[in-house]
Formats: C-alpha cells, sequence, structure tokens
C-alpha cells in the first residue's frame, strides 16, 4: 500500500508535534545530521510533509518515473539493473540527494520525502518505524491483524511503501479518524490532529495540485497537507490514495469510510476525479 501507509506517517508526525516532541519548522538536518547538504537536510520536518523539495539524486537529471524504479530497487535486489553499483539501503539513497531549488515552494512528489521523514521520527522517539505505529495507532485502533513493514538491507522499515494491513484494519483507522480520533468514545489519537487534516490546508502551509490530466491552465482544485490528499468537497473529506489503486476515503460530513483495494499498473498517485464521484455518491445514497 505504497500511500496509504505515507498518509499514517502524517498522523504520527502530527501527533509528535501536537505533543511538543517534534518541531515543523526545524530544519531536517538537525534531527538526522548524516543528511546536512542533502536535498531533504536542508529542508523543514513541513516541506517533508508536504512534498515540497526538489532535489535530483546522484547527479541524475529528475524523472519521476526513473526514480521510482531506484527507489524500488534500493529495497529489493530483484528489481535492480544489470551492472547496478547504487545504494543498497534508504539512507544511502537519501545521502545522493542534492539540492535543485528552494524547498515549500512547489509540488512534487517524491518517495524521498517520507523516508526522510521517518528517519526524522526515529530520531526523535529513539525506536523503529514499525514500534512508534504500533504505540501511537495500530495497538489503539481494535486491530484484528499485524501490519507489515517492508525491511532494506540495513533491516530499516520502508516508509514509502511495502506495507501490508488488512482492509477492515484499515476501516478501522479510517474511522477514528472520521470520529475526531476517537473509538468507542477513547481518545486514540489526539482531537487537534485528526480534526485539522483538513482545516490545515485552508489554514496552514499546504499545497495546490491539479488532478491529473488537467490542462496546464485549469487551476489546482486538489489540496495535499500532512500526506493527506483534500478533494475540498463540501464534506470536509481527506483520502490516501497510492500508486497501485489502495485508497483509504474519509468523510466527516457523509459520515464515511471506504477501504478500496485495487491492483492496476503504475498510476499517479493522485486520486483520479472518477473514483472521488464515486465515493460522493455512494455517500449520498446511504445517507438517502
Amino acid at each position: 500500500m505504497p500511500y496509504v501507509c505515507t498518509a499514517a506517517f502524517g498522523l504520527l508526525a502530527a501527533t509528535l508535534a501536537h505533543e511538543g516532541r517534534l518541531d515543523r519548522g526545524t530544519q531536517v538536518a538537525k534531527y538526522v545530521p548524516e543528511l546536512a547538504g542533502t536535498a531533504f537536510g536542508e529542508a523543514q520536518v513541513d516541506h517533508l510533509l508536504h512534498m515540497g523539495t526538489r532535489m535530483s539524486y546522484a547527479g541524475r537529471p529528475y524523472d519521476k518515473a526513473l526514480e521510482a524504479q531506484r527507489y524500488f530497487a534500493v529495497l529489493a535486489p530483484r528489481l535492480r539493473p544489470y551492472g547496478y553499483s547504487g545504494p543498497a539501503t534508504i539512507r544511502e539513497h537519501l545521502a545522493t540527494a542534492r539540492p535543485t531549488g528552494e524547498p515549500g515552494v512547489e509540488f512534487r512528489y517524491e518517495n524521498g520525502n517520507v523516508e526522510a521523514l521517518a528517519e526524522v521520527l526515529r530520531r526523535v522517539t529513539g525506536t523503529t518505524t514499525s514500534a512508534l505505529l504500533s504505540e501511537l495507532i495500530w495497538s489503539r485502533i481494535g486491530a484484528e491483524e499485524d501490519a507489515y513493514y517492508l525491511l532494506d538491507a540495513d533491516g530499516t522499515e520502508a516508509a514509502a511503501g511495502g506495507f501490508s494491513a488488512t482492509a477492515r484494519d484499515l476501516a478501522r483507522l479510517g474511522e477514528a479518524i472520521r470520529c475526531g480520533g476517537a473509538i468507542g468514545g477513547r481518545q486514540i489519537l489526539p482531537e487537534a490532529v485528526a480534526s485539522t487534516i483538513v482545516s490545515g490546508a485552508q489554514d496552514g502551509f499546504a499545497h495546490r495540485v491539479r488532478f491529473p490530466g488537467a490542462p496546464a491552465s485549469a487551476p489546482a482544485t486538489l489540496s495535499y497537507h500532512d500526506l493527506w490528499w483534500i478533494p475540498n468537497d463540501p464534506y470536509g473529506s481527506f483520502m490516501a490514495s497510492g500508486i497501485h489503486g489502495q485508497r483509504l476515503f474519509v468523510s466527516p460530513g457523509l459520515d464515511l469510510v471506504i477501504v478500496h483495494y485495487a491492483s492496476q499498473i503504475v498510476s499517479p498517485a493522485v486520486p483520479p476525479v472518477p473514483l472521488i464521484q464515486a465515493f460522493h455518491a455512494i455517500g449520498t445514497h446511504l445517507q438517502g
């Protein structure tokens, strides 16, 4: 679930910031000194949360499709091209990123932002990604099954992909967020974190994004905030959307949570318009 697990990092980071354990405005290199001089190290935590970095890896001109292949080649040796001599771990991969523009100016979806953020959270908490997710979220939502992370050669969990969980457990997470971070009257996430996923996009730092296929002259109608997509509909909805067809759609105004699992050719992580329209139709129908 490449993008659904990414949105969970938005929740973890926002929770730690709410607790005062993480400063969104701090330069990443202050948390992870090894990233000093890289595109991620020179950015602020908030820039990572909003895909606001500009970089090239290992001196290559940036190409999104190629960098996605290179990212998964780091994680899976069988996906490496013949003669591959590049990074063998996530940390090595991040270290090759050099800035090509000021952070926070422009949106560009890039897996490295999530991986750098995961490293920040590990340094802040002194624990692994899986232990942190288990402590703050998974153990609190009443999950029926364990969730799993893909590991790199160092045993570090991948943050931007390779996460596995059942649809029912993901729906539990979505329902908790829809209900302001509470399950059965028990607060499992700070209400301020759950309720500001959408309002934070309106009041704070966020990026506006066009739908796929829209002409360059079309207005940017989506928002992107704390690793969540905001369709800016009348219902206060937000969603996680993965490149292989995995989605978590949460709509407080429609009293609706939808988990959508699919298997499709790689597509943009931006949620497609027809799918959002279908989710709206389901919600309005159920409301009568």
